[in-house]
């Protein structure tokens, strides 16, 4: 496990984050929980509800958009805040890629949850996914 799992890069109008793992799998998770981290203080969600997710996408950039956006959507029509995520295997199959993950979280409460700054949409724009001395880095930017 990395001992960072996030920080949040400078950027003039919108977030954006650089999320760290040993494999894709940990660095995917990281950056789910950057996200949401910049929505509220994630110490004040508990882990009440599971989610199961499978995402795909042609290539790791779009499993990673998809992946972030599922998130966000669930978080939207449902009002799910999420603080833990577990991202159980990326695989590629039959050309495309795959992942098959879980999250778990709590109904947004506005007493309980702090309320950062809304996430309008996960972009492509500054995203990177990358493996240096054996970690990987996912960097991506965040429209509020």
């Amino acid at each position: 496990m990395v001992e960072k799992k996030f920080e949040f890069l400078e950027h003039v109008s919108d977030i954006y984050v650089a999320a760290y793992g040993e494999n894709l799998e940990e660095a995917f998770e990281n950056v789910a929980l950057a996200m949401f981290e910049s929505m509220t203080n994630l110490k004040n969600v508990e882990s009440k509800v599971k989610v199961d997710f499978v995402v795909e996408g042609e290539d790791k950039g779009s499993l990673l958009y998809n992946w972030l956006e599922e998130l966000l959507v669930k978080f939207e029509v449902e009002n799910i805040l999420f603080s833990k995520f577990k991202v159980h295997k990326i695989k590629k199959l039959n050309g495309r890629w795959r992942l098959e993950g879980e999250a778990l979280g709590e109904p947004y409460n506005p007493e309980k949850h702090v309320s950062k700054v809304g996430i309008k949409a996960v972009t492509y724009h500054g995203m990177e996914i990358k493996r240096e001395d054996g970690k990987v880095t996912v960097k991506v930017l965040f429209d509020i």
